[in-house]
């Protein structure tokens, strides 16, 4: 019985340091674990920390980029899909920060999975470097590409600048040229008043023994019967004598103009209004006041006057002198203008 209770006690004592082994050696694969699975946690936390800070740096990188982009949308469609593609990186790895926060937050399969997700996370942030690089030289060339556009804008306001002097010391000088051409022609025509002051009273001096012949305004009127018979346009004797001492006073006149002066006499040709038969060589008063002009002006071209400072004009009974009917006033409106003026 003894020698029975003493094995039993030998067999009972050889399973208790096993089990006490393997208890301890379970105790140490539990501490090992959750060691492991606290370093993964402590990594797994580190690594997020970064990526936030990466994705926010790409963040505000994207905005700078995009207000870059508003500008230059138009020339720069292949940088507007290189932000897409960017966008897009960004948004795959805020997918994939989602995930690894969703498996710590149920933390399940925490430990077996770690040492794959932080592998995973270090190719990600890898890759989400080199995408941050790409986007830094995109940047660079795009604040290259506005340094250029701020050159050309520069450029180009300085010509704006220089045409806007250009213009104004234009507009200057045309300015003062007007202000001097205007006293140039308001000299001339001061001048040719003279003359014609001048010329009216030389006609005063030599043709003023004719009731018939007076100055009426800036003109000098003949009655047309001092110089035609009734509808005719050759000129009579009596109108001979006189438009000879036209021509000697035109004549004067051409010597004391200067020749720069683009001066005309003008000679008018008017008729009453009563119409013509239609029968003769004439059938309207216009023609016939324009035939009576022309051969006034051919007259005095015969006597020297130079053809390039006389004009004839017909005006027919369109500008009368005198409205009425009465014989006095439709001898008054048959009649020749003298008219000295500019060409």
């Amino acid at each position: 019985m003894a020698i029975a209770r003493t094995r039993r006690r030998e067999l009972r004592a050889d399973y208790w340091p096993g089990f006490v082994d393997a208890m301890a050696t379970l105790l140490l694969v539990i501490i090992f674990l959750l060691s492991l699975f606290m370093v993964a946690q402590f990594f797994l936390s580190q690594q997020i920390s970064g990526k936030d800070t990466v994705l926010n740096r790409l963040n505000s990188q994207i905005a700078e980029l995009t207000q870059l982009l508003a500008l230059e949308k138009a020339s720069n469609q292949n940088l507007e899909d290189s932000l897409a593609s960017l966008q897009s990186a960004v948004l795959g790895a805020e997918a994939e920060r989602d995930r690894l926060q969703a498996l710590l937050d149920n933390q399940s399969g925490a430990a077996s999975l770690a040492g794959s997700q932080i592998s995973e996370l270090e190719e990600a942030l890898v890759s989400e470097q080199t995408v941050s690089q790409k986007a830094l030289a995109q940047v660079e060339l795009l604040n290259q590409q506005i340094l250029q556009l701020r050159r050309q804008i520069a450029a180009l306001e300085d010509a704006l600048d220089a045409s806007e002097n250009r213009d104004r010391e234009s507009q200057t000088r045309i300015a003062d040229l007007g202000r001097r051409l205007n006293v140039a022609l308001a000299q001339r025509v001061q001048e040719l008043n003279r003359y014609r002051s001048d010329f009216f009273g030389r006609l005063r001096e030599i043709l003023s023994q004719r009731s018939d012949i007076r100055v009426v305004g800036d003109r000098f009127v003949f009655q047309s019967e001092v110089l035609f018979a009734s509808g005719s346009d050759t000129i009579n004797t009596s109108g001979s004598t006189e438009l000879d001492k036209l021509a000697d006073a035109i004549l004067e006149l051409e010597a004391q103009i200067p020749p720069e002066f683009n001066w005309v006499l003008r000679v008018d040709g008017h008729t009453d209004a009563r119409p013509l038969s239609g029968t003769g060589r004439f059938r309207s008063n216009w023609e016939l006041s324009a035939a009576r002009a022309i051969s006034v002006v051919r007259y005095l071209v015969e006597r020297g006057v130079k053809p390039v400072n006389l004009v004839a004009a017909g005006f027919g009974e369109f500008q009368p002198l005198e409205v009425g009917e009465s014989d006095d006033v439709l001898a008054k409106n048959r009649r020749i203008e003298l008219k000295l003026t500019q060409r």
